[in-house]
């Protein structure tokens, strides 16, 4: 991504390209009000002002840059600045880079300055504080703020403390039914997170569903003891429990069809190499198109976690952390796009988004830009630079049907 035009998506994502990179894992590791978070948001900031756009931030974190006086019925574009830990570099600041371009195409073209804006929201990821899409919950009023402020990141601050720090008055977090009235539609362009593009041959998709999907917290709790001088038949050990589990979450995962059940953090306590744990945390991610499925799954796993910790004399407790049933993007809004881009291919996602939770509020949609490894959440995420631009003209397209319909 150098040696770009100016004023393209590939030259707007090279300026951010250094910002949180992360050495040991490869990729970048930008949680929410993080030092490398802070400086995209004022990368981003710069950028609007430079565009003429009035910039506010509101009570919960979100980032509003508007076109036009803000009003009812905006047309609104936007993604989401932060990362998972060792993230690729198109997941959210592609859409905000696409939105940005977007923004400069419409502009170009003369479309009426009817009110309209780019939304970038916080902690859509989850990597900091365990809860995806917490901007856009708090927005909408999904998510309790007591609940939400009261969420500890692994060093022990909350996000209560977190907001203080980035400037924000935790006692106004919350529902925000003015701001949210102001939307009109909200489209969110992404990087695909699957090889549906690549198999189809085509640059763009417009999005269908979101498949229903949610994080559970499963507590081991066994005896900690010395490594050495306690006999194998004497042990209480719930690290044995955990990675059994984990055997038997991707067996039954594979047993449902279409399921999808992953364990991709796991945390012993107190975590000495010569120490056997006391406790051992596992979360565990479950999707499927049928919420319904989706919970039988969390019960197979239930019990056989009980199972499992009965067998090596621990304790077990699953908790339920979020969940976001399936959601089915605005059919009429998906057609009408689907028509504005020539007949571009319709796909669902496995991912979870900021509009996923909009869908209930306001007339939403998404858009996908062709990722030709298939790969998402990890270093070797890509997009090529003409599918990045093409991205950003469909969003343009998109947009301009709205403004002036």
């Amino acid at each position: 991504m150098t040696d770009q035009p100016a004023g393209t998506v590939s030259a707007l994502l090279a300026e951010i390209a250094d910002i949180g990179s992360d050495p040991h894992r490869g990729g970048y590791s930008r949680p929410v009000y993080s030092d490398a978070e802070h400086e995209l948001r004022e990368w981003f900031t710069g950028h609007a002002a430079k565009r003429g756009l009035d910039v506010e931030t509101d009570r919960n974190g979100i980032i509003w840059a508007w076109d036009g006086t803000p009003g009812p019925d905006a047309v609104v574009t936007g993604s989401h600045l932060d990362s998972v830990p060792g993230g690729g570099a198109f997941d959210g600041p592609l859409g905000i880079a696409s939105a940005l371009v977007a923004f400069d195409e419409l502009t170009t073209r003369g479309v009426s300055r009817r009110s309209r804006a780019i939304a970038v929201f916080p902690e859509e990821e989850g990597s900091r504080f365990g809860l995806a899409c917490l901007g856009s919950q708090l927005l909408t009023g999904v998510v309790n703020p007591e609940r939400a402020l009261a969420l500890k990141d692994g060093d022990g601050t909350t996000f209560a403390e977190a907001c203080a720090a980035a400037g924000l008055d935790p006692a106004h977090v919350g529902a925000d039914p003015e701001s949210l009235a102001r939307i009109g539609a909200f489209v969110e362009l992404h990087v695909e997170q699957g090889r549906g593009l690549i198999e189809l041959g085509e640059p763009v998709a417009v999005a269908s569903s979101i498949l229903g999907h949610g994080r559970w917290r499963i507590t081991l709790r066994g005896e900690g003891n010395h490594a050495g001088a306690t006999l194998m038949t004497d042990r209480r050990d719930p690290m044995v429990a955990a990675g059994k589990l984990l055997v038997a979450i991707q067996a039954l995962a594979r047993e449902t069809p279409e399921a999808r059940a992953t364990v991709g953090r796991l945390e012993p306590t107190p975590g000495g190499t010569n120490v056997i744990a006391s406790r051992v945390d596992l979360w565990v991610d479950v999707r499927h198109p049928d919420d319904v499925v989706v919970h039988a799954v969390v019960e197979q796993i239930r019990q056989a976690a009980a199972a499992l910790a009965a067998e090596e004399g621990c304790e077990v407790s699953v908790v339920e952390e979020s969940y976001s049933p399936t959601v089915d993007f605005d059919a009429r809004l998906r057609d009408d796009l689907v028509k504005v881009l020539g007949g571009a291919p319709v796909l669902g996602t496995g991912a979870g988004h900021d509009a996923g939770v909009l869908k209930n509020h306001v007339r939403t949609a998404m858009l996908f830009v062709r990722n030709p490894t298939g790969v998402s959440h990890a270093p070797s995420e890509h997009v090529e630079d003409p599918d990045a631009e093409a991205g950003a003209t469909a969003l343009a397209d998109s947009l301009e049907f709205l403004i002036t319909r």
